[in-house]
């Protein structure tokens, strides 16, 4: 206490009334590598379909789509990115974190092999969540997985809305999922419906 009077030092008489300052958070980026940004947007007035996209420039879209969520975004060199095409960050004390994006411009089903090789990267890199987008679907397995190990599942009509949302952009995400049977469509063409 003396010295900081000497040092002209202001010292509260309460040591609980402090002043607040915003936490902060910092993060190391350091492996990872990183490409230069594309402005995708800017090019989909002709190629509505992402479909059209090429696995790059998609991987670029999602980013800034993250971008203009909020996050801080990178995308990751390819080839080279171990698995992830966009890293995102969010200082928010409570909430951020590191999060690992894949981003799959896929006709088909996302299976549960792509969530778990997503959970795998994610535990390399100390990452707080995941985010795999698609211009698809996905499996029941990959939903029920995703919910129990921190990662965020996007599919293509979700993407839709996102993209319509945050970029004013009206796209088509690609094909059109399945229809998954109910239990009374089942029952009616003779096959037992679900235990319930």
């Amino acid at each position: 206490m003396i010295c900081l009077k000497r040092l002209n030092a202001l010292v509260s008489p309460n040591p609980y009334d402090l002043e607040a300052i915003e936490p902060f958070l910092t993060f190391d980026l350091t492996r990872f590598r990183f490409t230069q940004d594309m402005d995708v947007v800017a090019g989909l007035d002709s190629r509505r379909n992402l479909l059209d996209l090429s696995p790059t420039e998609f991987e670029h879209l999602v980013r800034q789509l993250f971008e203009k969520m909020g996050a801080k975004t990178w995308t990751t060199i390819p080839s080279k990115d171990g698995g992830i095409d966009a890293v995102a960050t969010s200082d928010n004390l409570f909430f951020g974190g590191i999060c690992l994006i894949q981003a799959k411009r896929w006709k088909d089903l996302v299976g549960l092999e792509a969530v778990h090789a997503l959970t795998g990267v994610m535990a390399d890199h100390n990452a707080t969540t995941g985010l795999l987008v698609t211009t698809s679907w996905f499996s029941r397995g990959s939903e029920q997985f995703a919910q129990r190990n921190r990662i965020k599942l996007i599919n293509g009509a979700e993407l839709k809305y996102l993209l319509k949302e945050h970029l004013d952009l009206d796209v088509i995400p690609g094909t059109t999922p399945p229809r998954r049977a109910r239990a009374s469509e089942n029952i009616h063409k003779g096959r037992p419906g679900p235990a319930g």
